[in-house]
Order: structure tokens, then sequence, then C-alpha cells
């Protein structure tokens, strides 16, 4: 499946941006789909999962409160909605699908398909 990922740009602290991942077809929901990011000069990390068999998604510690991602099986999209963004919180998105399981959901290697990103700067 390709991933088309959206909705980045620039805000300033305190905003709020909402990312959108686009599948080009059905994403079952055996999937798990999550965002990750990656900062200049530092390593991808993990942001967010949803996946319906596992009941409440799961969110880095950094990002839980302030960052909620929702699923639209018929729509074949994963949202990122983010609120009370910091500085740090700048970096490019990137949107993932994979049939992990929940002992793997925060790694890379879980997911097989990924989008091409989007950049998110915050200014203080």
């Amino acid at each position: 499946v390709q991933l088309q990922a959206s909705g980045g740009g620039p805000v300033q602290a305190g905003g709020s941006l909402r990312l959108t991942c686009a599948a080009s077809r059905q994403v079952d929901r055996s999937y798990a789909m999550a965002w990750f990011r990656q900062a200049p000069t530092k390593e991808r990390e993990f942001v967010a999962v949803s996946k319906p068999s596992w009941g409440r998604p799961y969110y880095a510690e950094i990002v839980k409160g302030r960052f909620s991602i929702s699923r639209d099986i018929a729509q074949n999209t994963v949202y990122l909605q983010m609120n009370s963004l910091k500085p740090e919180d700048t970096a490019v998105y990137y949107c993932a699908a994979g049939t992990t399981i929940a002992s793997a959901k925060t790694y890379q290697s879980s997911y097989t398909s990924w989008g091409q990103g989007t950049q998110v700067t915050v200014s203080s």
C-alpha cells in the first residue's frame, strides 16, 4: 500500500496542526497505522500508533496528552492531531503501516509501508 502524508507546515508554539495520511487502497483492520518523526541530526522516533484490535491508541511519552491519533478505516485515512505544539516537535513526520505485533509497535522495522513525510516547523 502507498501512503501519502500531508498537513505539515509552519506554526507558532502553542498552536495546532492536523496531519493526514491517505492510503492508496483499503488498509485492513489487522494493520497498525503509526506516525514517526525525525528531527534534524536525530534518529527517527516513534510518535503514535493505532490498531483496532489493541483498543486504545498508544503514544510516546513526549507527546502523550498533546497528540491524538485517529483512523477512518472507511476512508483509508489516519490522522494525527497535534495540539500545544513546542519547538522541539519540529521534525519531518512520517506515517507507516504494518502488521506489527503489540510488543514491537514502536519499532520502525515493524512497518512495511511508509509515506514520504511532511515537515512540521514550530517557532517559539
